[in-house]
């Protein structure tokens, strides 16, 4: 979470972003449901209609069904394409959006809600394929095909200032659940428990320096 507002105001300007904003994390492959996500910003409310998308992430070239749409449903003013992004500046977009959403259909894992979360920042996303696994009870979750259902969801949080807020607290604890060092752990272990060889326990860490010139 940044607490630096000048680092937060000169994002905002270096990238000429919005004052409220929905930020979308992904490439463009027709899975990660783009179009759907479209179609869920123009069922907004017209209190809402302020609020942009920020679509950021390595491009593809932009599906020409997809471009129809942005013009169908009049929305070329309200969606801004970053294009990819350091870590630095990634992370300064996740503390300024007033939410994230991933409408994807299906995942391996899904790692985009989760820096989220760790960012404080309200998840909304799909409730289908591994990613309800991984929010748990601390996003909004609806149907990927159903971009009402999932408009619904953006607004209950734009709307709703408490609900924010407990979301916020939820996806911080959420977050804090996953790292690198328990995955690597959990790995490990399901080797451990096929072959025999002593578990690790939560307490080790795999990545304590070892004596110089020592394999690990």
């Amino acid at each position: 979470v940044l607490t630096d507002k000048a680092q937060l105001t000169a994002a905002r300007r270096r990238r000429n972003l919005p004052e409220r904003f929905i930020l979308f994390v992904s490439n463009l492959h027709p899975r990660k449901n783009l179009a759907g996500l479209l179609r869920a910003m123009h069922q907004l409310p017209n209190r809402h209609r302020d609020v942009a998308l920020v679509v950021v992430g390595r491009e593809l070239n932009l599906p020409p069904a997809t471009r129809h749409l942005l013009v169908e449903l009049g929305l070329g003013g309200r969606v801004l394409f970053t294009g990819y992004l350091t870590t630095e500046e990634l992370v300064c977009l996740y503390n300024l959006a007033q939410l994230f959403v991933y409408p994807s259909f299906f995942e391996g894992f899904g790692l985009p809600p989760l820096e989220a979360m760790a960012c404080s920042t309200p998840v909304v996303t799909s409730n289908t394929s591994c990613l309800p696994e991984v929010v748990g009870d601390a996003a909004l979750t609806a149907d990927p095909n159903n971009p009402e259902a999932m408009a619904e969801c953006i607004c209950r949080i734009l709307d709703d200032q408490e609900l924010a807020a407990d979301l916020r607290q939820r996806g911080l604890r959420r977050a804090a659940m996953f790292s690198w060092q328990r995955a690597a752990r959990q790995t490990f272990n399901v080797y451990a428990a096929l072959t025999g060889f002593p578990m690790l326990n939560e307490g080790c860490n795999l990545a304590a320096p070892t004596r110089a010139g020592a394999t690990p």
